[in-house]
């Protein structure tokens, strides 16, 4: 018998702290720091329009980037110049310091983009 059943706990191998499931007074505590943001069941949700069409590809783009990096990737819905922004870490079931982390990196795009514009 292995010692980890992997499929059965994908949030507590490999990969520490990072993937626990947050208290709902953590994510109460992130929120606070992540004002754009709001919770929705099992996830943190963004909206941001910007002023154009192109200046909204070019924050999912940055976004992909970001999230490439991090190995941890946002739903995002794009209408137009708004586009929406979806987090949570599915192979924990919730909520993790993945996705307030990346909540931060998302922010830091969108203000990126729209100062430039």
């Amino acid at each position: 018998m292995p010692d980890c059943d992997c499929a059965a706990y994908p949030s507590r191998h490999h990969h520490g702290h990072m993937t626990e499931l947050l208290s709902d007074d953590r994510i109460q505590a992130a929120l606070e720091h992540l004002p754009e943001w709001h919770r929705d069941g099992d996830a943190i949700v963004r909206e941001a329009k910007l002023p154009s069409f192109p200046r909204a590809i070019e924050v999912v783009n940055r976004v992909a980037e970001l999230a490439e990096s991090a190995d941890h990737h946002p739903d995002i819905d794009i209408r137009w110049r708004t586009l929406r922004f979806s987090l949570s870490t599915h192979s924990a079931g919730g909520l993790t310091e993945k996705d307030v982390s990346l909540a931060t990196e998302i922010d830091g795009a969108v203000d990126a983009v729209m100062d430039a514009s």
